[in-house]
């Protein structure tokens, strides 16, 4: 890795105020280093993955001993099994667990044995704007020629769903892969790449991987891009929030809803799904993203000064 150079831009550091500074050249060398030492730690971990369905290629990175893999939802979609290539070539058949689409998170489990290499997992939610970061993958697929690429770069922005943008460059086939912080951890899931500026690209946080985990490893799939065709993969609680008075709720759903049907009314205003405090939709539909149709919910809502408390079974968004 010693060939590895980090080339930095005045003008790059000052579009990126909230960043670490680097006001020397030994603080580019001890970067330098640290990039380094993720990258030797994080290229064993960092796989090909092409599908068994219909030879699609995407990228995924191991978090266990035990082999399991993160990936795309996208990636994986529509698949049971995949093949897992190794970048020193080693291939292993892998069996789909589940996946969030809404959050383009999906879980693969190799079926041989292990132990594997393996990365640990951080928090994307205490990434800040500016944070350098690493990006890996399999851009086109394995190449046999070359290890992952390694992409370095920062962070631009974050959205209330669990999303960040980077300027590193990712193309097809790097979906899936991993993004790193400097400590080596995953912090996020290669998701949606840019065509048109290929510098600004998607990437799913794992901290919104990590509120989907358990149901994930126990084989569930669900949300927007969900491929089990029924329809019902978006939850909803049907009632229509009014847009200027917070979590106002100022209409049904048509064809009937799962919240009025309980006893909640015209004019209440929405305080709590489970245990998270809802002031708008954008609120509640952060917060539903983790949740699917047929699943039950606390509800509690103000009404003439008092708090009420409701038990609703999630509809799914096609039922209206």
């Amino acid at each position: 890795m010693n060939n590895l150079i980090i080339s930095l831009t005045l003008i790059g550091l000052q579009i990126l105020s909230a960043a670490p500074t680097l006001e020397s050249l030994s603080d580019l060398k001890a970067l330098q280093e640290r990039v380094q030492n993720v990258v030797v730690a994080a290229t064993p971990a960092t796989v090909s993955l092409i599908s068994l369905r219909n030879g699609s290629a995407g990228s995924g990175v191991t978090v266990s001993a035990g082999g399991l893999v993160l990936t795309a939802a996208h990636v994986v979609q529509g698949s049971r099994e995949m093949i897992v290539v190794f970048p020193d070539g080693r291939e292993e058949r892998a069996r789909v667990l589940g996946a969030n689409s809404t959050r383009d998170a999906a879980m693969v489990q190799l079926i041989g044995d292990g132990p594997w290499a393996f990365v640990e997992v951080g928090e994307s939610d205490l990434l800040v704007t500016g944070d350098f970061v690493v990006a890996m993958g399999h851009p086109k697929g394995y190449d046999p020629t070359r290890r992952p690429p390694v992409r370095f770069g920062r962070v631009m922005t974050k959205d209330r769903s669990g999303f960040i943008t980077t300027d590193c460059t990712v193309i097809g086939g790097d979906s899936g892969g991993p993004l790193f912080d400097l400590e080596g951890r995953v912090v996020g899931i290669h998701s949606h790449i840019n065509v048109e500026e290929k510098a600004i690209n998607r990437h799913a946080g794992i901290t919104g991987f990590k509120k989907s985990w358990n149901k994930m490893l126990a084989g569930e799939k669900w949300g927007l891009l969900g491929s089990d065709g029924n329809g019902m993969s978006r939850p909803v609680i049907g009632v229509i929030l009014g847009k200027k008075a917070g979590a106002l709720v100022v209409q049904a759903m048509p064809s009937g809803s799962p919240a009025l049907e309980v006893g909640v009314k015209i004019g209440d205003e929405l305080l709590r799904t489970g245990d998270a405090e809802i002031s708008s939709l954008d609120d509640l539909r952060k917060f539903l993203i983790d949740y699917e149709a047929g699943d039950r919910l606390k509800l509690v809502v103000g009404r003439n000064g008092e708090e009420l408390e409701f038990q609703i079974m999630l509809a799914g968004l096609r039922a209206y």
